[in-house]
């Protein structure tokens, strides 16, 4: 129930915001606006305080919305308000009204991410874990435990890192970008030391746990303690308890909690796990102790499991900023977002990055639960995304959507004459076609993740 009310908390502001765009440029430009709807099908609620105001309505279904103009295409007119009717209008104010909606979720996404900035959240430090041996990171010389100061794609100025997410997005950019990133990283003894991730070498396609598993910066740095046991479980019938910290497994000495993973899950030979013999510290006491994983099936491959939480609670740091400082970050995180947004969608259009990485109501709500969870920061993240998000795709010069009205004045701009009426019918049902792609697309990846 959770993850359905923040899904549908979530819908319903995002399209609100985005008709509130159009519906008060339309009464700015003398526009009538006739009906506000949030949702589609039969009304739940309406409010209307006289016949010639406008009708606000919450419909049944809340995946949608609309502003519903005084127009002479839809009805008839009459000639004591034809100046009202949104056709009548010049080609600049009819071009402010369509694009009031998109500009207005890209303003809401600049106010969320400054109000995120300026109170400020915990995120995971900048602190590197143990990267797999065949990773680009390991690769690089990037053993585990090194903070990363700064770093920078290409040739960019380096800029500094507060936290692990910052990390991930850099790297996100450059990998989607093809890009080669600059790290600039403390090791544990304070020694300074700059290292090149050849990220433009990867040829990536989806932006995922795998990609980053390429890449060797998955997760922040956590130490290596054992946390819940599961009854029945390898570590259980090991004797491991909750708080034990990982000194050695065999010869090899623990660096953090995604070593030990690693090793824990690598332990599988042949369908079997082998037994191993760990050193763990308890209550200041160093012990061995003998565990043999379980052998568990993930995405097709045998991998070793012991059946308890493996890793601390990464350290955390207070990111805030100031009043303006917090404010240009809204800015500068909605434009990066947009521009990461139309670039993976072009290299989708060409072939370059996989449809995969389109998502549908299922995984939204999904994410829209989980952020819920972690807190009110997480979910003005959430919400600061999907509103981007449905900024971008409504600008898009697709017909049935705010941009394809756009392209349409575009033409009506450069030529002097409206598009013909029989040629917007037929774009309309080409934009709905491509719509309806896309939507099955989104379901089947959602269906494909929740089954996967």
């Amino acid at each position: 129930m959770m993850t359905l009310g923040s899904f549908v908390l979530a819908i319903a502001l995002l399209i609100a915001i985005h008709e509130y765009g159009h519906y008060r440029v339309a009464l700015a430009c003398g526009v009538k606006v006739l009906r506000f709807s949030i949702g589609f099908g039969k009304p739940l609620w309406r409010r209307q305080t006289n016949a010639q105001s406008t009708e606000f309505v919450l419909a049944m279904f809340p995946l949608g919305g609309y502003v519903k103009m005084l127009d002479e295409r839809e009805g008839p007119v009459d000639a004591s308000e034809r100046h009202l009717a949104f056709n009548t209008q010049s080609l600049a104010r009819r071009a402010a009204i369509v694009a009031a909606g998109p500009l207005a979720n890209l303003l809401l996404a600049v106010v969320l991410y400054a109000v995120v900035s300026w109170f400020g959240v915990e995120l995971p430090q900048a602190v590197l874990s143990r990267p797999s041996a065949t990773s680009l990171a390991a690769q690089a010389g990037l053993t585990g435990g090194e903070r990363v100061l700064r770093m920078a794609a290409a040739d960019e100025e380096m800029q500094d890192v507060r936290s692990f997410e910052d990390v991930r997005w850099q790297l996100t950019k450059a990998a989607i970008s093809a890009q080669d990133v600059l790290l600039e990283v403390a090791t544990p003894y304070d020694a300074v030391r700059e290292v090149t991730l050849a990220l433009s070498n990867l040829g990536a396609t989806e932006v995922d746990a795998a990609l980053f598993s390429r890449i060797g910066i998955s997760v922040p740095f956590s130490r290596a303690l054992i946390g819940e046991v599961l009854p029945d479980g390898a570590a259980a019938q090991a004797g491991l308890q909750p708080g034990d910290e990982v000194l050695r497994v065999e010869q090899t000495n623990i660096v953090d909690g995604q070593h030990l993973r690693q090793l824990i899950r690598a332990s599988v030979l042949s369908d079997s796990a082998a037994a191993q013999h760990w050193w763990i510290l308890r209550q200041g006491r160093e012990m061995e102790l003998q565990v043999r994983p379980q052998v568990a099936l993930q995405s097709g491959q045998t991998v070793g499991r012991i059946g308890a939480y493996v890793g601390a609670e990464p350290a955390k740091v207070l990111v805030r900023y100031g009043p303006i400082e917090g404010a240009v970050r809204g800015v500068t995180q909605t434009w990066d977002m947009a521009g990461l947004t139309l670039t993976m969608m072009g290299k989708m259009l060409l072939g370059q990055a996989s449809v995969k990485n389109i998502s549908g109501p299922l995984t939204i709500a999904e994410f829209a639960g989980k952020s819920a969870d972690l807190g009110i920061t997480q979910y003005l993240v959430f919400l600061a995304l999907i509103s981007v998000s449905l900024g971008v795709l409504n600008l898009l010069p697709v017909p049935v959507l705010d941009g394809g009205h756009l392209m349409y004045y575009l033409w009506e701009a450069a030529t002097g004459k409206q598009v013909p009426e029989r040629w917007v019918e037929r774009l309309q049902q080409g934009g709905m076609a491509v719509l309806m792609v896309l939507m099955s697309i989104a379901l089947v990846n959602d269906i494909t993740r929740l089954f996967s």
